[in-house]
Formats: structure tokens, C-alpha cells, sequence
């Protein structure tokens, strides 16, 4: 009985753990699929998270590539006036901690494409490895 108890609880803060963090997400960034994040970036910063190699093998047409551990001393060069677009492969912990930073210093319109790269449907600049 007390280790069913105990795999409750587990179970349960995993689950708060988890709630918790889609929270905060919430409250730093919104999620966009493939059509809203197109109509975005008309007037907004594209930017690409992911290290460089995997910007220059492919990334959305008209992205930035400021890679996630460069961010914090990139900021001057993004405009606070204008929405932040952000994307990665997946959505993972690069755009999460992303939009939290960004969200921290006072960027009000951060937003993050829902599934990444991966299932981006829109334009893209690819470069073919011969």
C-alpha cells in the first residue's frame, strides 16, 4: 500500500512539474502554428535558435540565426517594438528558456512556432551537402 502511495505522489508532483512549466510557457510566449507564424512574420523577428551548422543546412526564409546560448548578449539587437518570433527543430528548451529571457527583459510580444522546423510547411533556404 505505502509504495503505491508513494508512486501517487511521484505521479503527481511530475504532473504539477509538468503543468507548472506549460504555465510559465504561457506566460512568456504564444504558441503559433504554421499559418499564424506566416502572418507574423511579415512584421516581425524571425530568429533561429539552433546552432549555426544547423541554420546553414536549412532554416525558414528571412530568419536570424542568434543561437540560444548567444541570446542574452544578442539582445540589443532586437527591437522591443516588434514581435519576437522564435523556433528551433522541436519546441524544446531552447525556445522555452528563449522566451523566458527575452520575456524577462521586457519584450512583450514573444512567440514561438508549435512544432518547430520539423513541420514547418512554409518557405526555406536548404543548402544540399554533395
Amino acid at each position: 500500500m505505502d509504495s503505491w502511495l508513494i508512486l501517487l505522489a511521484i505521479v503527481v508532483l511530475v504532473a504539477a512539474f509538468i503543468g507548472y512549466r506549460y504555465w510559465r510557457l504561457h506566460q512568456a510566449a504564444t504558441l503559433l502554428e504554421n499559418e499564424d507564424f506566416k502572418h507574423l512574420m511579415r512584421s516581425g523577428q524571425l530568429i533561429d535558435l539552433r546552432d549555426p551548422s544547423a541554420f546553414n543546412r536549412k532554416h525558414i526564409l528571412g530568419a536570424r540565426n542568434i543561437p540560444q546560448q548567444q541570446l542574452k548578449s544578442s539582445l540589443s539587437a532586437l527591437r522591443k517594438d516588434k514581435p519576437v518570433l522564435l523556433y528551433e527543430n522541436l519546441r524544446g528548451g531552447l525556445v522555452t528558456n528563449a522566451a523566458f529571457l527575452l520575456k524577462k527583459h521586457g519584450f512583450k510580444e514573444v512567440y514561438i512556432l508549435s512544432y518547430g522546423l520539423e513541420n514547418w510547411d512554409g518557405k526555406v533556404k536548404e543548402n544540399k551537402v554533395v
